[in-house]
């Protein structure tokens, strides 16, 4: 039941989400060997998940953390708002990485299985069995997940700068965000005719309203601007005490070969807002925005690279991080949970 406890007379029924043919196989037969549990079935992506939970509206789901198309912490906060239920997140990455542990628990997952390390085969989820039995009794709030809401502060500003192979980067990034997260500003590198069919292609997959940036437009949370592409650069600046921030578009010389430029972005961020943004760099050609995050870091931001093997082209993270602007280079599953995280923490830093 769900929003409060079940117990379990009967065996509990278990749908298995694993993107490796060879982990579903292992896991449904360590399950299978505790008479309480019946896998009722297995999913190899998100999309056959969801087919069939509503199919076979299983008792409890294992799911891994990383999976293709959308990883399992965003599919983990899909399942929260859609059909809530006891979810085992189940990765050998949960060991070393307790952030993802806490994430994890955030969206709503109910337990957290760590693969054996040093072990082959069935051995490898000993114990799964049980925890599966334990959380089938847990209980599960609606409620839970980042999409309920970001508890951080309207000063804070969150800067994106992407090119090649930013566009379906940036669907990852904002996927993770909440309906309320940290006001954002985006410079894609993109001829102007394709903006706005980005944002709104962009607003169509997110939860936060995304549009184009226009002169003079207020920064909020709950909103995220795109730089639109052409003539103008798209720079942040300090307004006033109830909106703190606001974009404007400025004529100028293309930056590093672009106009908008990340760099233009990314050193007006780190005059108008100092230690109270993020700023990111992902997939793209050559340096724009290097010099800006750098620029970033030094008055104070949090700054993250995108790592290179999940970069379409490792040039302008790499660039970032050869330069020293990048505080942590992340893979790019873990991005947005990461602004968030560092925005929630800078917050109370200041309280």
């Amino acid at each position: 039941m769900f929003g409060g406890h079940k117990i379990y007379s009967e065996t509990i029924s278990v749908l298995v989400v694993d993107d490796s043919l060879t982990s579903r196989a292992l896991i449904t037969l360590a399950l299978k060997r505790n008479p309480k549990i019946k896998v009722v079935g297995t999913a190899g992506t998100p999309l056959e998940a969801k087919d069939l939970i509503l199919k076979l509206k299983p008792d409890v789901l294992t799911l891994d953390v990383e999976m293709p198309g959308m990883n399992g912490l965003q599919f983990l906060e899909k399942i929260m708002r859609l059909r809530p239920m006891p979810v085992v997140m189940v990765s050998s990455l949960l060991a070393a990485r307790s952030e993802m542990v806490e994430m994890a628990c955030r969206l709503g997952a109910v337990e957290c299985f760590s693969k054996s390390s040093g072990e082959q085969g069935e051995a490898v989820f000993v114990g799964l069995a049980d925890v599966v039995v334990r959380a089938a009794s847990q209980r599960v709030n609606a409620h839970l997940g980042v999409s309920t809401g970001f508890s951080g502060s309207s000063d804070f500003i969150v800067a994106i700068g992407a090119s090649t192979g930013g566009v379906e980067a940036l669907g990852e990034v904002l996927g993770s965000f909440p309906e309320d997260c940290p006001p954002t500003v985006i410079v894609q590198h993109m001829p102007q005719q394709f903006s706005k069919n980005f944002a709104r292609r962009l607003n169509s997959i997110s939860r936060p309203e995304v549009c184009l940036a226009t002169d003079g437009c207020k920064l909020a949370r709950g909103k995220v601007f795109i730089a639109p592409g052409g003539e103008m650069h798209t720079e942040v600046s300090r307004t006033g005490r109830m909106s703190p921030y606001s974009c404007h578009l400025v004529s100028g010389p293309p930056l590093n070969g672009h106009r908008p430029s990340v760099d233009a972005l990314f050193f007006s961020v780190a005059q108008a807002a100092g230690r109270h943004a993020v700023g990111v760099i992902l997939t793209g050609m050559e340096t724009d925005g290097a010099r800006g995050l750098l620029a970033m870091r030094q008055s104070g931001a949090r700054t993250i690279g995108q790592d290179r093997n999940t970069s379409i082209i490792y040039g302008m993270p790499k660039a970032a991080f050869e330069c020293g602007a990048v505080e942590v280079q992340l893979p790019l599953s873990e991005i947005g949970p990461s602004v968030l995280r560092l925005a929630e923490n800078r917050t109370q830093e200041s309280h």
